[in-house]
């Protein structure tokens, strides 16, 4: 961004040249000036210029705006009109910065971004605000970057270079000298670490930090995805060396200090293709009628000891990422493939919530600490969904699972079906308690051997998940009830989750009355039988993933804290992580915590847990955004082959530059821009969620069923374009 020339102009007024002379003390705020300084910043050197400076000057002093340090010399007020916030920039170079002090946000207009990027904290000042205006203000200073590495294609000059960052919310490129290339070459995408921003410069300069490959490419893409939200890809060495020299054979002497469960009924229920079991169920009918249920998971503290490097490197990533075709762990291989992952038929260290319930999932006792366990099988959750299905009313005498038979006195086929039955009652209790069903179809990609993507499917959650799903729950809920309940209060870490905002339910049930839906918002309990009523009925329609989608946006992100909320889509009082230690780091602190407690130990530090609680957050939103991005990445990739294809799809979004449609068949989605449409010209009608034509009237509605073929698939800048055929009505009648 080039920085803003004043021209001598000497019919400027009076209050413009105080904001001019404002915006000058306010860039350098603990820098004073006198009127000759403040007439060079400007440009001007006529007497009138001058004069009208130093009447600007005393009245600002006046006002308050500015303080008269010594005779003749001003600063800035910075306590008048200046706030803090965190710039989010949008595609057109403008920005807004949400000041909680004022409860709105501050409109920033382009030229008053003064080099701020999305995501920084800025310190920003206000201007008075006009009758029935929004906020507007400037960015004054740069409190903190959000990040300063940034990926994009290098174009080579002779002696210089340009880093074209691909993000549409950055508005600069990065300038690179010749020495600061390394090994990169011309058309190669890369990271690039900015270095500074001269005042005079129009870019920031920067050097490459990392060459990644050549564009389109898939791994360049998928290292690509990671680098820009500042994920790795790999372990330090001295990280892998480490966790290789840790011990992770069973010691007897270990053993007694635990409780021995490995005589118990264990088994897992995971997906078929998973790597890492970190939980397991234990089953056992007592004498008295009830049952023992153990809810087992991988006891990663005793690997992860405080202070080493592995638990920086753990923090450091605070969660694992879920690429589409590859896993990132937090944890090196040595411990979530092997010691940590509880594999049948193998002794493991497990920490364990163990809980007697009756049939109607009333717990009666309940007991926390570390067990040894031995999983006795393990099942796909198809193979239990498969148990479930079978077995569920007359039960035959042997059943065949994968090939495998089973006798139906197995003492695992019991097991499953009285849980699943206990899962069902304590399912259906919390759906009671305003719990917020959300079963959103995931797409899935069935990819070849180098990792193209083949085919599209649906993941959708059946009994089996559900039941893991439930005992889960229960272990987390009673896990924080037990340390969230003692008196005096306990440090503790909490998976929170704030009422939905009350504008954004309006927004929702505007939206899905385009669909024929309608939401109750009177009161809490209402809004969530509303929405669980809203879910269901969208069930396998057209309008299904959007709905899912919006509604799921509608709800507040979900965060850690040591301050307890509750969970509002749990309905549950207290909430936590303890169940995945192997993959967020929370759960890990949740363990350690847990122990502490046991032993008797006083309350852990507060704010040293609250700051690891945001830090695990942040990490969260930047895993789940590099995830969205690598599912949008290879639907456009698996688009690329199908060119020449009609596609039924719903328009699932409509802007002011074109609508978006999703097909039906893959759920990918795409835009069809307003300047491609041919047969009118289309404007945008906010109102009614839709485009109308000028001349033909025709509306293009939140909705309605289109077809569309692929004009442009664009691997590099993740975008999917499609050309518009018509209405399903229109192009079917022509069929």
């Amino acid at each position: 961004m080039s920085k803003k020339k004043y021209k001598n102009n000497k019919s400027t007024s009076l209050e413009s040249a105080t904001q001019r002379i404002l915006g000058i003390m306010r860039k350098e705020s603990g820098k004073d000036f006198n009127y000759k300084q403040i007439a060079a910043k400007l440009g001007v050197d006529d007497a009138s210029s001058r004069n009208k400076i130093i009447r600007s000057l005393s009245q600002l002093a006046a006002k308050k705006k500015i303080e008269e340090v010594d005779r003749g010399r001003y600063r800035i007020n910075s306590d008048v009109d200046r706030y803090r916030g965190i710039l989010d920039m949008t595609a057109k170079g403008s920005g807004y910065v949400v000041v909680e002090e004022l409860n709105e946000d501050v409109f920033i207009p382009s030229n008053n971004i003064n080099k701020a990027f999305d995501g920084d904290e800025v310190e920003i000042y206000v201007y008075k605000r006009r009758r029935n205006k929004k906020s507007e203000g400037e960015i004054t200073a740069i409190l903190n970057r959000k990040k300063t590495r940034f990926v994009g294609v290098l174009q080579l000059q002779e002696n210089f270079g340009f880093v074209a960052i691909q993000d549409g919310k950055m508005y600069t490129d990065i300038f690179v000298q010749k020495n600061k290339i390394g090994e990169a070459k011309n058309g190669d995408k890369v990271v690039v670490e900015m270095d500074e921003w001269p005042e005079k410069a129009d870019s920031p300069f920067g050097h490459v930090v990392q060459v990644l490959g050549k564009p389109g490419e898939h791994h360049t893409e998928i290292h690509s995805i990671l680098a820009q939200y500042g994920l790795p890809h790999e372990f330090p060495q001295e990280v892998e060396d480490f966790a290789q020299g840790i011990d992770t054979s069973i010691q007897e002497d270990e053993i007694k200090k635990r409780r021995d469960m490995r005589e118990v009924l264990t088994f897992t229920i995971d997906p078929k293709d998973a790597k890492d079991f970190d939980d397991a169920l234990s089953f056992q009918q007592l004498e008295n009628g009830n049952y023992e249920i153990g809810i087992h998971i991988a006891d990663v503290s005793h690997y992860v000891q405080p202070g080493t490097i592995l638990d920086e490197e753990a923090f450091n990533r605070a969660t694992s990422v879920y690429l589409v075709d590859r896993v990132v762990p937090m944890l090196p291989e040595i411990l979530s493939n092997n010691a940590c992952s509880l594999r049948p038929n193998e002794e493991k260290y497990t920490f364990s919530a163990v809980f007697e319930l009756t049939d109607k999932g009333v717990v009666k006792d309940q007991w926390f600490g570390r067990t040894v366990t031995y999983s006795d099988a393990r099942f796909a959750y198809e193979e239990a969904q498969y148990i479930i299905e079978t077995t569920g009313g007359d039960i035959p005498a042997e059943i065949s699972i994968t090939g495998e038979s089973y006798r139906t006195d197995d003492a695992i086929v019991s097991a499953v079906l009285k849980m699943n039955q206990i899962a069902e009652v304590m399912r259906k209790k919390r759906l009671g308690d305003g719990a917020i069903s959300f079963d959103k179809v995931e797409v899935k990609f069935e990819l070849d051997d180098k990792n193209e993507p083949v085919g599209v499917f649906f993941k959708t959650s059946k009994e089996a998940n559900k039941l893991i799903e439930e005992f889960m729950l229960l272990a987390n809920k009673k896990v924080a009830e037990f340390i969230g309940k003692q008196k005096p209060k306990k440090t503790f870490v909490y998976r929170c989750h704030d009422e939905p905002d009350d504008d954004k339910l309006a927004a929702l049930q505007s939206l899905v009355s385009k669909f024929g839906h309608k939401l109750n918002l009177k009161d809490q309990k209402q809004i969530s039988q509303s929405l669980n009523n809203l879910l269901q009925d969208v069930q396998g329609t057209k309008e299904q993933n959007l709905v899912d989608t919006l509604t799921i946006r509608t709800m507040s992100k979900a965060y850690y804290s040591t301050e307890n909320i509750g969970h509002y889509g749990l309905a549950f009082s207290h909430y936590s992580h303890f169940t995945s230690p192997i993959r967020r780091y929370p759960d890990v602190m949740a363990h350690r915590l847990l122990q502490h407690y046991l032993d008797d130990g006083k309350s852990a530090p507060e704010e040293e847990y609250e700051s690891k609680c945001q830090h695990s957050s942040n990490m969260e939103g930047l895993a789940t955004s590099a995830e969205r991005d690598s599912i949008k990445y290879m639907q456009i990739k698996f688009m690329q082959d199908h060119n020449d294809e009609e596609f039924l799809g719903v328009i699932s979004g409509v802007t002011e530059w074109g609508i978006y449609v999703e097909i039906m068949s893959n759920k990918c989605e795409g835009m069809v821009r307003l300047r491609d449409i041919r047969e009118d010209h289309f404007d945008f009608d906010q109102e009614q969620y839709a485009i109308i034509g000028r001349n033909t009237k025709k509306v293009y509605q939140l909705g309605d069923e289109v077809y569309v073929t692929v004009k442009n698939a664009d691997l590099v800048k993740r975008h999917l374009d499609f050309n518009l055929i018509g209405t399903k009505d229109e192009v079917e009648k022509q069929d």
